[in-house]
């Protein structure tokens, strides 16, 4: 590939980075907050190293008897094959159609993925005071399901998420995905809905209701329920995982 050709993808591929990462807050579809900042580094080296390869090419384009391609000699010049402009692609996806982040399609067709805790069954913290209490999907999940001292009831409770079809029986799903390091790692955490007619697919909404015991405690991979007294319609978190 020619030097300049390798400078110019560096530099879009660098700047694509610092878009997403250091003007907005796109790469939180992608990857976790916390690793803004060697996104940041990696597009400013990107950038950086673009610079540097355009500044030879540059030199040598204008040096005396330089004859464009490179020659091997018999007369054949070797440009930069038409498949390395391939690599534009994935820049011209962040910049013009920004893919959104994974949402209900990735949850309906995963299963929950509510797992029991570290923590001895029954050593969960005490929930705050606050009417109702907020709280993450996943949490919502690991208590209960494992926490035997039911800690939940007598509590309204808010969670946030969108809406993925249920089963059919008049039910829908809230779901969220968590992510540990960037999207392709997503896992599903649901909370079957009662109560209340579900929103259009993907709509993102807070719903606050009481816990309804289904007795599915101690099991893996089983889906809360919550019985909702009040549902409103959201717009898109900032960042859309948990």
């Amino acid at each position: 590939m020619r030097r300049e050709v390798r400078a110019v993808l560096h530099i879009l591929v660098g700047a694509a980075v610092l878009h997403i990462s250091l003007f907005s807050e796109l790469y939180l579809r992608y990857v976790r907050r916390g690793l803004r900042p060697y996104l940041i580094a990696s597009g400013v080296l990107l950038v950086v190293v673009g610079l540097v390869g355009a500044g030879v090419a540059a030199r040598e384009l204008l040096r005396p008897g330089h004859r464009g391609d490179a020659d091997d000699g018999h007369g054949h010049g070797h440009g930069a094959p038409r498949t390395a402009w391939l690599l534009l692609l994935p820049v011209l996806a962040i910049y013009l159609l920004q893919p959104r982040a994974l949402g209900a399609f990735t949850a309906q067709h995963s299963d929950n993925t509510a797992v029991k805790p570290a923590e001895a069954a029954g050593d969960f913290a005490p929930l705050p005071t606050t009417d109702p209490v907020s709280m993450r999907l996943a949490d919502f999940d690991s208590r209960a399901l494992w926490d035997s001292s039911g800690s939940l009831k007598g509590h309204r409770i808010r969670l946030t998420g969108f809406a993925t079809p249920g089963p059919g029986d008049g039910t829908w799903d809230l779901a969220r995905l968590t992510i540990s390091c960037c999207a392709a790692d997503a896992s599903s955490s649901k909370v079957v809905i009662h109560g209340t007619d579900a929103p259009p697919e993907g709509t993102w909404v807070e719903v606050t209701g009481e816990w309804q015991p289904d007795g599915q405690n101690g099991q893996d991979g089983a889906v809360p329920a919550l019985t909702a007294t009040l549902v409103r319609r959201i717009a898109e978190p900032e960042n859309p995982y948990e």
